[in-house]
């Protein structure tokens, strides 16, 4: 319970967060606060109501899924109290029929898990009277590392989420494509949080036997099962202080999901062969390139594991819709691999811009070190570039070829007519679209800041934020 406090600063709005996620309550705590305002925190419902009875507020977001007394039920006895007090909900895809219900008893918004937080701070701002607010930056003792290229708007954005997630102790989904980078992204969120000085451990869940994977997460015991001659500490006690990511984390198996979860809930586990209970404070950090509300609706992925871990999702777009870094890659796998500057003929930088990489950044690593090697470390010609590359870029434009800005413009009425069609509900456009939502939360910020109409007009604003 905080302790209690007087009102806030002039100018400055105080937000009560209700989560009873240790992960979620500092995610929207560090992120609100790094944007000016003042926070208090409640892990039920019932402990909502006490803080609210002793502390001014300017507006209250809740969860809606919570042990006890609901988000819904303390939306209901808040408006008691504080009649006009702004509520915004926070909810699960499972949970918007009850969301949208809760707009009847007086909530002013709801965002679907897991939070954008550009959505966030624009429903925050509108909701307590204030004006429109750029997207967040990087904070300004947050520098990319060398190893980063981060010209795009597009990795603006994901590496300001991840400034932003950095510095919490929230679990993150990182999801993309294979090879966009999630591997480079975590690095980035553990160099820049508290557990720094810590270890960073990595495991790919697709790459040990299902059979293994469990001691190699949490060790086992001399004698545990054949060919077991020592003890093993596990992944998560070399994590502890430190951080743990489970990559490819749609690979491992239902049985092993129920002991993550039991991790996840309080950092308890045994070894294998063991019944003595172990304790790791590591923070969990997971990545796929699979879409896991799908496997979660085919049975594939336990539902509740789901949200343990996606409390904040960072989407990485693919290289070929951040085409302005692909040349700045190459160049900085170049210098790598030679230590000196990059050089390449022209035709060379058009055949790396043309090229639509679906391999992503990790194709494009492995193009530019066959190049080095090939060129001996001097000029890259188009010579030296793998067959793919140079039979996916023809040397004229045929006569029938679509322009590049005609595609950016196919894409962007797409987009504006499937949001209207669905009533700015992001969920079904991207649906619709056959694109994650995630996605294209992506692509509407880009069509938001380029003037286009993307959000539900006045008096509909629930609706653009599902």
């Amino acid at each position: 319970m905080p302790p209690k406090a007087g009102p806030p600063p002039p100018g400055v709005a105080r937000i009560l967060i209700v989560d009873d996620d240790p992960g979620q309550r500092s995610l929207l705590d560090s992120f609100l606060r790094s944007q000016g305002f003042e926070t208090l925190t409640a892990s039920s419902g019932e402990q909502a109501l006490q803080v609210l009875g002793q502390h001014p507020v300017a507006m209250m977001i809740s969860d809606v899924r919570m042990p006890g007394m609901s988000g819904l039920e303390t939306l209901r006895s808040a408006r008691q109290q504080h009649s006009v007090l702004p509520v915004l909900l926070v909810t699960a895809f499972a949970d918007i029929r009850d969301a949208v219900g809760a707009m009847r008893d007086g909530a002013v918004n709801y965002l679907e898990k897991p939070i954008d937080l550009d959505e966030l701070l624009a429903s925050v701002r509108k909701a307590i009277g204030l004006e429109a607010a750029a997207s967040p930056k990087l904070a300004e003792n947050q520098r990319l590392p060398g190893y980063v290229v981060a010209q795009s708007a597009a990795m603006q954005a994901v590496f300001r989420d991840a400034s932003l997630v950095a510095s919490s102790e929230t679990r993150v989904l990182i999801t993309g494509e294979s090879g966009v980078g999630k591997e480079v992204v975590a690095d980035v969120i553990h160099g820049w949080s508290p557990r720094s000085s810590g270890p960073l451990v990595k495991v790919n869940c697709a790459a040990i036997p299902e059979t293994l994977l469990e001691s190699e997460l949490f060790g086992h015991e001399r004698g545990a099962f054949t060919g077991a001659h020592a003890q093993r500490i596990g992944r998560f006690e070399e994590a502890n202080h430190g951080t743990i990511l489970l990559d490819e984390i749609a690979e491992m198996s239902p049985a092993l999901q129920a002991k993550l979860l039991r991790i996840l809930h309080d950092g308890r586990f045994q070894r294998v062969g063991s019944n003595k209970e172990l304790h790791t404070d590591a923070r969990v950090l997971t990545a796929t390139n699979r879409d896991l509300e799908k496997e979660v609706e085919s049975g594939k992925f336990r539902e509740d594991l789901f949200y343990r871990l996606n409390v904040m999702e960072i989407y990485i777009p693919p290289l070929r819709e951040h085409s302005e870094d692909i040349v700045p890659l190459a160049s900085l796998f170049v210098t790598q691999f030679t230590n000196r500057r990059a050089r390449f003929a022209p035709e060379v930088t058009r055949c790396l811009g043309a090229y639509q990489w679906p391999g992503n950044v990790r194709e494009l690593r492995n193009a530019m070190e066959r190049a080095t090697l090939l060129s001996h470390g001097e000029l890259i010609l188009l010579e030296h570039l793998p067959l793919r590359l140079r039979h996916g870029v023809p040397e004229a434009k045929a006569p029938d070829a679509v322009p590049a800005n005609r595609l950016e413009d196919v894409e962007r009425q797409a987009i504006l007519l499937a949001l209207r069609e669905h009533h700015f509900n992001r969920t079904e456009a991207a649906r619709a679209l056959g694109i994650s939502r995630r996605a294209l939360l992506y692509k509407v910020q880009r069509l938001r800041e380029l003037g286009h109409e993307v959000d539900p007009p006045p008096g509909n604003a629930a609706a653009g934020a599902v």
